[in-house]
């Protein structure tokens, strides 16, 4: 795994393009984006004004859904979660209540072990995207779990 470039947040039309699944949440569509994607409504940590973010689900299970942070503990969704962990999540057609909470390092590179090889190529852009080139191999995969921040939403 090699660090080539890691990227800011996005700003401009890029951030505008990476909200518009948030319009589809709005007009009640949410459920065609499947389960891998979820609307999280979260509090602002400066304003205390509700704040949406769509992100992707990297696991789902009996305790919840976890989530990673691809452009780091920088994005304003993850630092508000860590500021206020209650949050609402809508997942496909539901809407439920969840407490965040950050999944350690090793933790992080265990879940990103097992996500690449069931979504190889959506595991494949994400780390483009967050600026690490990987070779496909499992030990760059779990360097890179280790280097983003994951969160776990426990519903209420």
């Amino acid at each position: 795994m090699e660090i080539v470039n890691r990227p800011a947040p996005p700003t401009g039309l890029r951030r505008r393009l990476w909200r518009l699944p948030i319009l589809l949440y709005r007009l009640r569509l949410g459920r065609l984006l499947g389960g891998r994607v979820m609307l999280l409504t979260h509090t602002g940590r400066v304003s205390g004004l509700p704040r949406r973010a769509v992100i992707e689900v990297v696991q789902h299970d009996e305790q919840g859904y976890v989530a990673a942070s691809g452009f780091g503990v920088r994005v304003d969704w993850y630092r508000n979660v860590m500021a206020a962990p209650e949050v609402v999540l809508q997942v496909g057609g539901k809407t439920l209540r969840a407490t965040a909470a950050p999944i350690s390092a090793d933790d992080g590179a265990e879940l990103m072990a097992r996500y690449a090889p069931r979504h190889p190529v959506a595991a494949r852009r994400l780390c483009q995207i967050m600026g690490f080139a990987v070779d496909g191999s499992e030990a760059d995969y779990r360097e890179v779990g280790r280097r983003i921040p994951f969160v776990r939403f426990t519903p209420a």
